[in-house]
């Protein structure tokens, strides 16, 4: 059976990557099978990237009968996909009703990074995000979460002729591909904790980054849930001019933002909140800026570090990429403060895998188009007074 053998499945058989090992142990019971039985399929489904019950020679034939009948394990499905110059691969996964969502891998020398979507879209009007122009139109279920994992890493070691289900391809998972991860925590928790279970990928809770735009009381409860790594979209060091960048800022202002990774803290796997910030030609980029972030995180008492991210155009947006020199002064202006700042190197840009640029296709159930005309109506007479 090959992967595509698995879209055949019946609607009515359970898709077993909806299942964390909790809720795995607990419907291997329901069928009559004992717990170590559960973890037996994990490691086949997880471990091994296998969805062929015939080919788990240590589970017992009427087990595997069982599984034939009542189960399945269906990923999202392809309908296209593109390679770049520099290593990095794009998918487009099929999730249905018109909609696709994109998952990209980053290979480095040291490690190969899988930035993964959690939504069909996104709610939150980011004016710098391809995504957000699209509208949203639904969550992801906690299958279609893994399944992209899944998927990805059965691909790679097909290419690479890799068969030891310990020699992974990818090491690193970050949820920063499309959608707001936090929006959708009932199927993204699950996702987490399958990424961390020793039976499942294995992945240490370093190795796992959740992005957020800043819904602080969901910060709060993947504290409680699965603390990862968490990195804080932030993109402007003051309520007036994030509050034009990302609307979320109107109801969660930076004062709250910054208490809320400080108590992330408390339980995450690193010292530090990582904020992402992306860098716009003329709006965000300037000395001053920096040293207004330097402020924010004095004042907030807030452990961090920066990676900036110059701007990826995309069609349909008025913003522009930052001169590099100003890039450059930026981070040695942070640097130099004492905050350990780095420039993200642009992978896959020339596919339109770049951070931002993701698209993929989205049935809009919002009024998403509209609101965008009215936001960058507004954020353009602001841009055009802090540029005079």
């Amino acid at each position: 059976m090959n992967v595509t053998d698995t879209r055949e499945s019946t609607a009515a058989r359970v898709n077993l990557l909806d299942f964390d090992h909790a809720a795995l142990t607990e419907w291997c019971a329901s069928i009559g099978e004992k717990p170590f039985r559960a973890t037996q399929l994990s490691r086949w489904l997880h471990r091994h990237v296998e969805c062929d019950f015939d080919r788990m020679t240590n589970l017992a034939k009427v087990f595997r009968a069982k599984l034939k009948e009542l189960a399945q394990v269906r990923s999202p499905q392809p309908i296209a996909e593109k390679k770049s110059a520099d290593g990095t691969r794009k998918w487009l996964f099929d999730v249905g009703n018109g909609n696709a969502v994109e998952s990209v891998f980053i290979p480095e020398d040291d490690r190969g990074t899988l930035c993964i979507s959690t939504q069909a879209g996104c709610a939150m009007g980011c004016l710098f995000c391809s995504t957000g122009k699209q509208g949203f139109n639904r969550n992801l279920s906690t299958a279609e979460i893994v399944g992209q994992l899944w998927y990805a890493e059965r691909e790679l070691r097909q290419d690479r002729g890799v068969t030891d289900p310990n020699d992974r391809i990818i090491s690193n998972v970050v949820l920063m591909g499309m959608g707001e991860p936090l929006q959708n925590l009932d199927n993204v928790i699950p996702a987490l904790r399958l990424f961390l279970d020793d039976n499942g990928y294995g992945l240490s809770r370093r190795r796992v980054t959740v992005s957020t735009s800043g819904l602080v009381r969901q910060i709060d409860k993947l504290a409680e849930a699965a603390p990862v790594a968490l990195a804080g979209s932030l993109h402007a060091g003051n309520d007036e001019l994030r509050d034009r960048l990302m609307p979320v800022n109107r109801k969660h202002p930076l004062k709250d933002l910054m208490a809320a990774c400080r108590r992330y803290l408390d339980v995450a796997p690193r010292d530090f909140i990582t904020f992402e910030y992306v860098m716009l030609g003329g709006i965000n980029d300037s000395l001053a800026d920096a040293d207004e972030l330097v402020e924010l995180v004095r004042r907030e008492r807030v452990p961090c570090k920066f990676n900036l991210i110059p701007f990826n155009p995309f069609t349909e947006s008025d913003l522009k990429k930052p001169d590099r020199e100003a890039v450059l002064a930026f981070c040695r202006r942070l640097n130099d403060a004492g905050i350990v700042t780095t420039v993200r190197k642009t992978r896959g840009d020339d596919i339109d895998a770049a951070c931002g640029q993701l698209a993929g296709e989205v049935k809009d159930r919002t009024r998403r188009a509209e609101r965008l005309r009215e936001q960058k109506a507004e954020a353009a007479v602001y841009f055009q007074k802090k540029q005079n």
